[in-house]
């Protein structure tokens, strides 16, 4: 077993790898996955030196959770588990909403300890802001699940400066979970400096924009029924113009001898200390290339060049398709 570069989320919250893995892939979202490769995959990062495993309860209707559980057997003392809740789901795997009421949050982690086999949750979050429920109401029932132990530490998920602010005035948040990457910054203008103000880490879910600027993405892939058959940015002339940065891109790589998704992963993780970039990687050749990262320094020099091949807002398309856009609170902002 080896060690990763630590940081600490937030000025509260646990020290944790400097990469973390997201494991949704896993159980839902892009397609059948296969069992026992996931498992050694997750068995992969715990040997490489990852401590961070994310999950939500609503990945694969709790698949996910009980899949982690397996791998975990003897492995607990290993792993950090930072849990997402609140999504509501329908036979047909849509979604139906999001319900964060204090009475449901004591439901949700009840569910959640026992599929993890676990007696406490690391960090616990809800996954989106339910515009229904106070977030104060939220985060208060998670602060009782603190109180008796159930819970050690509170994150936040997709939200924006306002709630996050409110959040923190009840307890100490450590973490906000976002998308951000070199095809999305927007949390640039206004919530990670929130974030920074109030001493709240980011672990950033998404640095390879979903397998679009990992290198290994292609027009003749384009024909796809998981979410990226949906997301605006893998459509039509859109996806012509993103390809066309990735190649960009991959020019940088080549100086650096490194992969694309290698820059990608090491300039999130350069954007500062208090940034744990998340890989949902579902396969260990592919984890094995994103924890390549880590040995990557990136100079001024790379830094411009990236910065050139990819400039800013210059990604074709929204991150997600209006429908799903308009329940993020972080995107109101």
């Amino acid at each position: 077993m080896t060690t990763l570069p630590t940081r600490r989320l937030g000025a509260t919250g646990p020290e944790v790898s400097v990469i973390g893995l997201g494991c949704m892939g896993m159980s839902d979202f892009y397609g059948p996955a296969d069992r026992d490769e996931s498992l050694a995959t997750i068995h992969a990062a715990l040997e490489a030196g990852v401590t961070l495993l994310d999950t939500g309860d609503f990945y694969g209707m709790g698949h996910n959770e009980m899949l982690i559980a397996e791998a975990l057997k003897g492995r607990r003392e290993q792993a950090l588990l930072s849990v997402k809740f609140g999504a509501l789901r329908d036979p047909d795997m849509g979604f139906r909403g999001y319900d964060s009421r204090p009475e449901s949050v004591r439901n949700f982690v009840t569910y959640s300890l026992r599929r993890l086999n676990i007696d406490h949750i690391d960090i616990y979050r809800p996954s989106r802001l339910d515009p229904a429920v106070p977030i104060e109401d939220t985060i208060g029932a998670i602060a009782e699940l603190v109180e008796k132990g159930y819970v050690r530490h509170i994150g936040l998920s997709e939200v924006g400066p306002e709630t996050i602010r409110r959040a923190a005035a009840v307890h100490p948040i450590v973490d906000l979970q976002i998308e951000y990457s070199l095809a999305s910054r927007g949390i640039e203008a206004a919530i990670l400096p929130t974030c920074r103000e109030l001493g709240i880490g980011i672990t950033a879910y998404g640095v390879l924009a979903r397998g679009l600027i990992s290198g290994h993405w292609s027009r003749d892939r384009s024909v796809d029924r998981t979410f990226r058959a949906m997301s605006p940015r893998f459509q039509g002339e859109n996806l012509d113009r993103n390809l066309a940065l990735v190649e960009a891109l991959r020019g940088v790589a080549e100086t650096r001898g490194a992969t694309v998704a290698q820059i990608a992963v090491a300039w999130v993780a350069t954007q500062g200390e208090d940034i744990v970039p998340l890989v949902g990687a579902r396969r260990r050749d592919r984890l094995a290339e994103s924890l390549g990262a880590v040995a990557l320094t990136l100079t001024p020099e790379d830094l411009a060049a990236i910065e050139a091949a990819v400039p800013k807002d210059a990604v074709a398309g929204a991150r997600y398709p209006e429908q799903l856009l308009r329940f993020m609170d972080s995107e109101q902002a």
